[in-house]
């Protein structure tokens, strides 16, 4: 089926759209936006149910949308302040507005040889001429000053449209104009976004220090925009996750065999949860954003090593401050608390889980949903909880037992892990509760950093 609108003819089928016979290129996720627009085009469709079909596997932000908008504009001669195809539905989507007639797809004749031969000739003179054209207004765009939407959005667009057009021509007419070193830098960073791009090469090229300084500069910028986009979720998932486990460990502490503890217990422990798995989860999920932005072509193995990183930074603020809490006021910090080497482990395992559970998609970081998102996370989870089992194992401690270690030094304490060890048939703590404890704290924390990070902002209405 073929949509016929303004002069363009939409296909589908062959994924092309084309105005008086010639193709007007346009990047994947821009062609599947036209189509989604023009097939609902009898509805404003919503900004969310466009991401949700659009970018389906990836995060982005509404700037990616505005732009994706903006590109089809220019590309159907549109104006958005008296649209004829496009039509801004305000604090709600856009709507198709052009009429169009469906037809089935055509096939043309077939020419006899010597028409073919003819017209095969003047039609690849006409075709190399307008391609050459549509690649210098490209590279027009791509070497000029950005748009509204800053370099990260017009210019990484014309990249986009470049490598549609074809990396290798573009590279080769890129190389004869000033300012080529910028322009390289984000044809490689665009390349993620563009099924079946080409290679574009720094090392060997001219100017490599300067399109390496350029591509640099992309890349923090892009893990500023993610940070803001995941960190703030994986951080909630974490202290969702903690405050849940702290609320539920206090009502055992409350109800278990031989328990003392009062109703303030399963409150406080529920605020301290939230605390210690908001903070871990923002140190490992800001190191895992880190490495999905700046390592893309190297994902998986950098993603955990960023995510140690992040786990132990974390780690380290909350052992100086709980340090720093129990000196100030009991003069002493009587038990060691877990810290650095705590937070690289639990850091680690979770980003092994979620390294070998997703795989890299283009234009934004993964993002699983429905069923596959809870397979993240439970991966995320399983390793995370067989790192805090190894610690376990070894002598070293998480909240829970920490806890319990603290507990020893203050006869009226009501956080001992007593009642809890009962439970898993120790008269004490012991090894056995010390492993189910750890096990069961890195599983929770993997599952909700999971959770947290993959979550899909809702877009504003």
């Amino acid at each position: 089926m073929e949509f016929h609108f303004g002069g363009f003819v939409l296909a589908p089928i062959t994924r092309t759209l084309s105005r008086d016979g010639a193709v007007v290129p346009l990047i994947p996720r821009y062609f599947d936006l036209l189509v989604l627009l023009v097939a609902r085009r009898h509805e404003a469709v919503t900004r969310q149910a466009i991401l949700d079909a659009v970018w389906n596997d990836v995060v982005v932000s509404e700037g990616a949308l505005s732009q994706a908008i903006r590109t089809l504009r220019r590309c159907l001669g549109d104006d958005p302040r008296e649209a004829r195809f496009i039509r801004t539905v305000s604090r709600h989507g856009y709507q198709f507005v052009c009429p169009v007639t469906e037809a089935q797809d055509t096939c043309l004749p077939t020419p006899t040889p010597a028409q073919g031969d003819a017209a095969a000739g003047r039609s690849a003179t006409t075709a190399t001429v307008a391609d050459d054209e549509t690649v210098d207004a490209a590279l027009d765009q791509l070497l000029g000053p950005p748009g509204n939407g800053g370099e990260g959005d017009s210019r990484l667009d014309a990249a986009a449209r470049l490598h549609a057009l074809g990396t290798a021509a573009a590279l080769r007419r890129l190389g004869q104009r000033p300012g080529h070193e910028r322009g390289r830098a984000l044809l490689r960073e665009a390349r993620w976004d563009v099924p079946g791009a080409g290679p574009v090469a720094l090392w060997g090229q001219p100017g490599m220090l300067r399109a390496t300084v350029h591509l640099t500069g992309l890349r923090l910028r892009r893990v500023l925009r993610e940070l803001e986009l995941r960190w703030a979720g994986a951080a909630a998932g974490g202290a969702a996750i903690g405050g849940l486990a702290g609320t539920v460990g206090g009502l055992l502490l409350m109800f278990g065999p031989g328990a003392t503890a009062t109703l303030s217990v399963p409150l406080v422990l529920g605020l301290l949860g939230a605390a210690v798995g908001g903070a871990g989860a923002a140190g490992v999920g800001a190191g895992l954003v880190v490495g999905e932005v700046i390592f893309r072509s190297a994902r998986r193995i950098m993603l955990v090593p960023l995510g140690a990183l992040g786990g132990g930074a974390a780690g380290l603020v909350a052992h100086a401050f709980a340090l720093a809490v129990l000196e100030d006021l009991f003069g002493r910090s009587p038990s060691p608390l877990g810290g650095g080497l705590e937070g690289l482990v639990i850091g680690g395992g979770a980003a092994l889980g979620y390294a070998l559970a997703t795989h890299p998609r283009e234009g934004g970081m993964a993002s699983p949903h429905g069923i596959a998102r809870w397979g993240v996370a439970l991966a995320t989870g399983v390793t995370c909880g067989l790192a805090g089992l190894a610690l376990a194992l070894t002598g070293q401690h998480l909240g829970a037992m920490s806890l319990e270690l603290l507990s020893r030094s203050f006869p009226s304490s009501q956080v001992g892990m007593g009642p809890l060890a009962r439970l898993l048939g120790e008269d004490a703590p012991g090894p056995w509760t010390a492993a189910v404890i750890s096990a069961g704290e890195g599983l929770l924390f993997g599952v909700g950093l999971a959770l947290g990070l993959t979550r899909r902002p809702s877009a504003r209405r």
